[in-house]
């Protein structure tokens, strides 16, 4: 230990070849080098005469000791030297108890909490311990019974970070059980730093275990910073963030604002007082770049709690304003707008019509592109007027009406009005009069305006009346304690138009004094989304698929198969979990965003913690150790060099170079060679990247060269990937050997022989269908042939996984080997929901009518890419897309049924002595491969019952 460093070595004994280095000495001291010599022509004739030879006395001392340090780096690099060595962290002799936080706020240090949990478990192998991992954010398939060091690493190192909280708690529970009853464990827990619900109950549970050992590590929660909402207000937007509590520094950070393209729309400064836990960054932009806002994200904040997502609803609507009223300036508190621009104004940008004149002004106010145009109490509307706005609304746009004398006078029908008016309004003492004021019923879950509550004493006086009709109920929103509708809308092609039956002043009704007024009116403007009107389907209870989701690093990414679809309830926060995790549900044409940190959300830190034992407090951080081996071995590749160029300028080399390579004499010549080469083996062992390294990184070109690529293309061939397994790719050859001839014989195509790929190298696009038969004995592709797979199937291409002997009833539940190897095949696959292709799927009739897909075996479902739900509840061939399923598994065994010799012989019988069964295989073959190559071309075809019946015919 020297000045806060520290040297050990892998191998010491390797420097007892220090004691080599006298003797070493010696012999170059007994070999110096070859001495230069001149030739004098007069003198030649003395050559035969004189035969002295003079040689030098000894080697230069400078040669002396570079060789002397040659040596002695060869031998420093062989005895494997690191320069601050980790220290041994766990003591004790049982198992190794490992609980790591990677909930959403471990993304900024997941590296090096997994480096710290590598190291853990690498002194944890070395003492032969075994170690039991859990981590908070993962479910309950999160498997922490004890195993071996190199078990755990391999899932260390395929977890990741979660965009959700952490649930200590289940995670404590999972290690209490897997531990019970067993030695004392050394528990570690890799912590955020961040206290948690239930981190108590964790801790109670793991105290149970009574530790031998105890290790705690926190991060520094300096960056650590959350968005909890964003409001789009007149002045500007303003986000609002909050960070740890108990933070004595200031701290600033940087908040961009980015598009749908990830393109930045501003930045603004987002800055924490000394101890301030919030804290708000203000967008002073326009607000037509604030409605194309998609994402606020926190520089550098690598977590989904620093992201905050938004979505249609957050954009600033522009409301255009039109009364019948002509002196709204004269007397504010009785015009109609008085209350609606107070209630519209803190979020949306309100456009009044300039001009009484409808025929003129609302055109003009429609070509500003309002997503609302309210009507305050307007009856007759001027032709040019009616039809701008039914053209308005049809395309998308919402028409929101109050009513009042001048709609209660109308006569006419009028098309701008969700449902057909009584003539004349009902009031007290009038003909349709109540004895006294109704109050306002509590609204339904279904309806928009679910979650508004309405106060006691907001009563309505008087109001327009509906006719009944049997869809009056499906078209209110809100209605009177007598049943009577309030609030009614009715969706008009692609808008919707809405209609109070009271006035928007306080004349029928003091329901615009009220704070329910202003909840109803921001949510029918919430609801005009863009290519909108479709409030009706935004009612409570919908369910949204999940469209784009957030990883643990806060990136927008493709939903996996445990995210589920989204039920919103209108006015509810849908709770976030691994099953709904921050993001964007819906489609691209619309969606609502969930986002991690609630409005009232805050952050604490992990208060101190007792396991029931002395706790080591530790910090993350990655080592600072540093091997000098490839070091060692530079130095010693350069001092070679240098002796080279020394023995080239002592025996005259550099001055006959054209002629002759001079080298010193035979001892010191040999020791050199003796030194390369245990300089070129020691160096080939120990560098990081080695040759095979060399041969991955370079780039892939892929095996086929010109003429195997024309050949590729120029007919349609079948494909296998080869596995490894000699007999497995022989069994695949002649599988679709056998498919081939069959193709040929029955339908048009006439594919050429089948090809082997290796999905590392080759070049899979030539090739519309790859045949993989899934092995547990056979090797695990790497990530990089996993990706290239995963491109192939994004790109069009299908693969037919095929698990050799393995019954496959469900994709859940136990499984053997063959199918953990094929999930952990697709574990790095984005691949879709799958589902067991339903009877009316066009795979079922794209060649032949098959009802099942049997092959050398029958008791397996071929799984395909499950088809969404029709919205409208309509069968499944009424809607049949062009696309084609990614891919296809089984377990049938298909190439074993249509494997053949060379004589056209069946190799492998089939389960059912029924020569049709082998038919069917066959004709399974056919279908599959006519589906890849055609998609869904008979849907129309298949389809045609449905569509007339929605034709009317």
């Amino acid at each position: 230990m020297m000045g806060g460093l520290s040297l050990s070595f892998g191998a010491p004994l390797v420097l007892f070849g220090l004691l080599a280095l006298p003797a070493i000495w010696w012999l170059l001291r007994l070999t110096p080098p070859k001495p230069q010599t001149e030739t004098f022509p007069p003198l030649a004739i003395l050559r035969s005469v004189l035969k002295t030879e003079e040689t030098p006395q000894k080697t230069p001392w400078w040669l002396v000791l570079l060789r002397l340090l040659l040596a002695a780096a060869v031998i420093f690099a062989l005895a494997a030297p690191t320069l601050n060595p980790r220290d041994s962290i766990l003591s004790g002799s049982g198992p190794l108890a490992l609980m790591i936080d990677n909930g959403w706020a471990s993304g900024p240090d997941w590296d090096d909490r997994q480096a710290t949990a590598e190291a853990l478990i690498g002194e944890a192998k070395d003492a032969g311990r075994p170690v039991a991992l859990a981590f908070t954010a993962e479910g309950s398939s999160d498997d922490a019974t004890p195993a071996e060091a190199d078990e755990a690493l391999v899932r260390l190192r395929a977890a990741e970070p979660r965009p959700i909280p952490t649930d200590r708690a289940a995670a404590a529970t999972r290690l209490s059980t897997a531990l019970s009853g067993g030695a004392q464990p050394s528990l570690v827990l890799l912590t955020d730093g961040l206290d948690s619900p239930r981190t108590d109950d964790a801790l109670q549970t793991l105290a149970g275990l009574s530790p031998e050992q105890a290790v705690v590590y926190r991060p520094p929660l300096d960056g650590v910073v959350g968005l909890t909402s964003a409001d789009n207000s007149t002045e500007a937007l303003v986000v609002q963030a909050v960070r740890p509590e108990g933070s004595s520094q200031g701290a600033s950070f940087t908040v961009h604002a980015l598009d749908e393209q990830g393109r930045e729309l501003g930045h603004a400064p987002l800055d924490f007082a000394a101890n301030a836990s919030t804290a708000e960054a203000r967008f002073d932009v326009p607000v037509e770049l604030r409605n194309d806002i998609a994402r606020l994200q926190v520089e550098d904040g690598l977590s989904a709690g620093a992201v905050r997502l938004v979505d249609d609803s957050f954009r600033r609507r522009r409301v255009a304003l039109i009364s019948g009223e002509s002196s709204d300036l004269a007397q504010p508190l009785l015009s109609p707008l008085y209350y609606i621009t107070r209630a519209l104004q803190p979020f949306a940008d309100l456009d009044p019509a300039k001009s009484a004149d409808l025929a003129t002004s609302v055109p003009e106010l429609l070509q500003r592109h309002p997503s609302v145009v309210v009507l305050a109490d307007i009856g007759v509307l001027p032709q040019a007027a009616s039809e701008a706005l039914q053209a308005y609304v049809e395309n998308g746009g919402t028409l929101l009406r109050f009513a009042g004398p001048r709609l209660a006078a109308q006569t006419g029908e009028d098309k701008l009005v969700p449902v057909r008016l009584r003539r004349g309004e009902r009031q007290l003492g009038g003909a349709l009069s109540w004895a006294e004021p109704q109050h306002v019923a509590p609204m339904a879950a279904s309806s928009p305006f679910a979650g508004i509550a309405i106060p006691d004493d907001v009563t309505v006086s008087r109001q327009v009346l509906a006719e009944p009709s049997s869809d009056l109920s499906e078209k209110t929103w809100a209605s009177l304690a007598d049943g009577t509708p309030l609030v009614t809308a009715e969706t008009v092609g692609a808008g919707s138009i809405v209609l109070f039956h009271v006035t928007a002043e306080a004349t029928w009704s003091n329901l615009p004094l009220s704070g329910a007024f202003v909840g109803m009116l921001r949510r029918v403007v919430s609801l005009s989304r863009a290519g909108g009107g479709n409030a009706g389907s935004e009612a409570g209870g919908r369910t949204l698929p999940p469209y784009r989701v957030l990883d643990g690093r806060g990136r927008l990414t493709t939903p996996g198969p445990d995210v589920e679809p989204l039920t919103v309830g209108a006015g509810e926060a849908p709770a976030v979990g691994r099953a709904h995790p921050p993001g964007l549900y819906g489609t691209e044409d619309g969606y609502a965003a969930v986002n991690l940190l609630s409005p009232d959300a805050t952050l604490r830190p992990l208060p101190d913690v007792d396991l029931g034992a002395p706790v080591e407090a530790r910090g993350y951080g990655r080592s600072e150790s540093l091997d000098l081996m490839p070091w060692l071995f530079s130095l010693a590749l350069i001092l070679f060099a240098l002796d080279a160029l020394a023995l080239l300028a002592l025996n005259g080399g550099l001055a006959r170079l054209r002629r002759r390579l001079s080298g010193g004499s035979g001892a010191a010549a040999g020791l050199s060679v003796v030194l390369l080469s245990v300089l070129v083996v020691a160096t080939l062992m120990a560098s990081p990247v080695n040759a095979q390294q060399m041969n991955d990184s370079a780039p892939q070109a892929g095996r086929l060269d010109v003429d195997q690529a024309i050949e590729a293309t120029r007919t349609t061939h079948l494909a296998y990937v080869e596995t490894g397994e000699d007999a497995v790719d022989e069994i695949s050859r002649a599988g679709l050997e056998g498919l081939t001839r069959y193709i040929a014989a029955k339908t048009s195509l006439e594919p050429g022989h089948p090809i082997g790929v290796d999905i590392a190298a080759d070049e899979l696009a030539f090739y519309p269908l790859l045949y993989w038969p899934i092995e547990a004995s056979a090797p695990m592709p790497d990530a990089a042939a996993i990706s290239r797979v995963d491109a192939y199937m994004k790109n069009g291409g299908t693969v037919l996984f095929d698990i050799h002997d393995d019954a496959l009833t469900d994709l859940s539940g136990a499984v053997s080997p063959a199918q953990k190897r094929l999930r952990n095949i697709l574990a790095d696959l984005d691949i879709p929901p799958l589902e067991p292709v339903p009877p009316d799927h066009v795979l079922t009739k794209s060649f032949y009518m098959m009802e099942r897909f049997p092959g050398r075996h029958s008791g397996s479902e071929l799984w395909v890419e499950a088809l969404a739900a029709d919205p409208e509840g309509a069968a499944r061939p009424a809607r049949g897309g062009d696309g084609v399923s990614s891919l296809m598994i089984t377990s049938n065994d298909f190439a074993s049924a249509w494997a053949i010799d060379d004589s056209g012989q069946f190799l492998y019988p089939t389960d059912n002595a029924d020569p049709r069964e082998r038919e069917l295989a066959y004709r399974a073959g056919v279908n599959i491969m006519m589906y890849v190559l055609t998609g869904n071309y008979k849907a129309d075809q298949v389809h045609l019952p449905a569509l007339l019946e929605r034709l009317g015919q």
